[in-house]
């Protein structure tokens, strides 16, 4: 997840933990995991006692926080989360979330024009892709950080279900205080460890942020400047191509297969435009796009939109690993650019299955031998299209979405 990890969910918590064992004991295992354990790692990567002490004087575990795992305990994969109802992709478009970016995004285009201008210039980002991410991550900066960076980060490094990933951000928090670059006092976090308002993890902000104001440090808590050329910054890291769209919302006629779908299946664009594939708007695909490659995405399969997109999504992606979370950031820049115009494919009524059921039905898929991507529960687009391909082969129309009916037939 590009080392962002839960940073759309910074507006809710959405689980807590319940302790087993007495909080002393956890503060005392803490702490001496800290001076057994953390301490000789810090200390071999350069930091100082002084740093380190700092870092943690007065923190204690925070037992609230989710996917902590109790000293001595093995893991465990909470029911709730394997048997949460899995919605229509259509809700994550809901128009009062768009809008609230979108609105907010043309208001912040105007009084940040020659920033955004500059970064463009720089780093060859449209404005409009870096005001939606801002947008989404920490509604323009007006979402709260209400936590401590080493509390939330230690926590999960000594307790967290992926400590060793937390370990490798904490070491990363550590080296960002001792090169001055954060005063410790200012290292406030969502509850997943992300910092600031493009909600970088510690790592990603030692790779990408950026002091584009000119004051000698890059500060994404308080700088409107850091904070769009650092989220700028990170697309251009991870291959955003200068001058290229992020996709076009698209009619795919019944002669397409839906299971083409995915980002190793592309093809220039002009020959999917060959294929029967047209823009839903009536024009043509731009001229410098036709010779390009180009990739079938149909987040709710024959039941919803379908676009052809561009190797930016993937960009966009890597931000938060979600198809609807890239498509969301690029349909806002879309709407920030050239008004609010929601899609033109309607959501189809599908959801409504548990998670533990989409898994089921992956792990079928699987044995007849088609690559579902992971068995999670979750209709990402290599299960898509196996099901699409399934359906073929058993007679049915594919529609590369599962549903009631599709679990029942692969038990």
């Amino acid at each position: 997840m590009a080392l962002r990890l839960f940073a759309s969910a910074l507006f809710v918590l959405a689980a807590t933990f319940a302790p087993t064992a007495s909080a002393a004991r956890i503060d005392d295992q803490f702490s001496a995991w800290l001076s057994n354990d953390l301490w000789p790692e810090a200390k071999a990567n350069g930091i100082s006692q002084k740093t380190f002490d700092a870092a943690f004087a007065g923190v204690k575990p925070n037992l609230k926080l989710p996917d902590l795992v109790m000293p001595g305990e093995k893991p465990k994969t909470p029911k709730k989360q394997h048997q949460a109802e899995f919605g229509s992709p259509g809700s994550y478009f809901a128009e009062k979330t768009v809008k609230a970016v979108t609105a907010g995004g043309r208001s912040r285009a105007a009084s940040n024009a020659k920033t955004l201008a500059a970064i463009e210039t720089r780093y060859g980002v449209p404005g409009e892709i870096v005001l939606a991410v801002w947008g989404r991550e920490s509604g323009f900066g007006a979402a709260k950080l209400p936590y401590d960076a080493f509390e939330v980060l230690g926590t999960k490094a000594f307790m967290a279900t992926r400590k060793d990933m937390f370990r490798k951000e904490v070491l990363a928090a550590l080296e960002i205080v001792q090169r001055g670059l954060v005063a410790r006092n200012a290292m406030k976090s969502s509850w997943a460890g992300a910092l600031g308002q493009p909600q970088f993890m510690p790592t990603s902000f030692l790779k990408h942020a950026v002091d584009f104001d000119g004051d000698g440090h890059p500060d994404i808590w308080n700088s409107t400047p850091d904070t769009l050329a650092s989220i700028a910054n990170y697309l251009v890291h991870y291959g955003w191509q200068k001058g290229r769209d992020w996709g076009f919302e698209v009619a795919v006629p019944q002669s397409v297969s839906c299971s083409l779908e995915g980002p190793d299946r592309g093809k220039p664009i002009s020959q999917w435009a060959s294929m029967g594939i047209t823009r839903i708007n009536g024009k043509a695909f731009p001229a410098h796009e036709a010779k390009a490659e180009g990739f079938l995405l149909m987040p709710a399969g024959r039941n919803g939109p379908a676009f052809i997109v561009t190797p930016n999504f993937y960009v966009l992606k890597e931000y938060n690993m979600s198809d609807l979370y890239a498509l969301f950031i690029g349909h806002g820049a879309d709407r920030i650019a050239y008004g609010d115009k929601p899609f033109s494919g309607s959501w189809g009524a599908v959801g409504g299955l548990y998670r533990s059921d989409i898994a089921a039905l992956q792990r079928s898929l699987e044995g007849k031998g088609y690559d579902v991507g992971s068995a999670d529960g979750l209709p990402g687009f290599k299960t898509r299209r196996s099901i699409g391909e399934w359906q073929a082969k058993s007679g049915v129309k594919p529609t590369c979405f599962p549903d009631a009916g599709l679990v029942k037939a692969l038990k």
